[in-house]
């Protein structure tokens, strides 16, 4: 199951866009690519979904589950086989044996589990609609679309005026800063691990 996006036309508009009824549909897929790049910046998915992870089993006894926070644990499987000796423990599961079914092994355990957040945090809507929104204006600044690929300025005079542009493409709407990569995986508790929603 895809994930929606994490915000909505009406959310743009509750902030004050103006959106024509042939800009809707323009919008909508601005926000989903807004929305790819605020997920991929963190690391998690942010909205509440269910994934199955495969994590690498040792001898101890918490074993950390990526893309907090989770909410409910549905599967185990050490090595293919279920296990239920687990106590799920804020982000980890605990289990006495730990997680290592030969010794001196690496184990592969597949968790099956709830996490996410139920309700996207206000500002994560904000900076979304404030992607998508910029995007939205490149594209207006030009009949053609052709403000899209407009690239940055990177010189600028004032008498005379003078204006340069980079227009290798690099820089777009939807590149976030390394600034507010770090801040999101930060307070979105992103890392390693493979996740695949259901």
């Amino acid at each position: 199951m895809a994930l929606q996006p994490l915000a909505t036309v009406a959310d743009c508009e509750a902030r004050g866009l103006a959106v024509t009824d042939g800009e809707a549909s323009l919008l909508e897929t601005y926000l989903a690519s807004a929305t790819a790049a605020v997920r991929d910046a963190a690391g998690v998915p942010i909205s509440q979904t269910t994934s199955t992870v495969t994590l690498e089993g040792r001898t101890s006894v918490w074993l950390r589950l990526p893309a907090p926070p989770v909410t409910a644990v549905s599967t185990v499987l050490l090595d293919g086989e279920t296990v239920t000796d687990y106590r799920l423990r804020t982000t980890d599961l605990w289990r006495r044996a730990g997680w290592q079914a030969v010794c001196g092994e690496p184990s592969e355990v597949e968790v099956t589990y709830t996490h996410g957040m139920p309700t996207v945090p206000a500002d994560i809507v904000d900076l979304v609609c404030r992607i998508a929104a910029q995007t939205l204006v490149a594209y207006r600044s030009s009949a053609d679309g052709e403000g899209l690929a407009a690239g940055a300025v990177t010189q600028e005079r004032i008498g005379d005026y003078s204006v340069s542009y980079d227009s290798d493409g690099a820089i777009t709407e939807l590149e976030l800063s390394d600034r507010l990569r770090r801040r999101l995986r930060s307070r979105l508790g992103g890392g390693a691990g493979v996740v695949r929603s259901r």
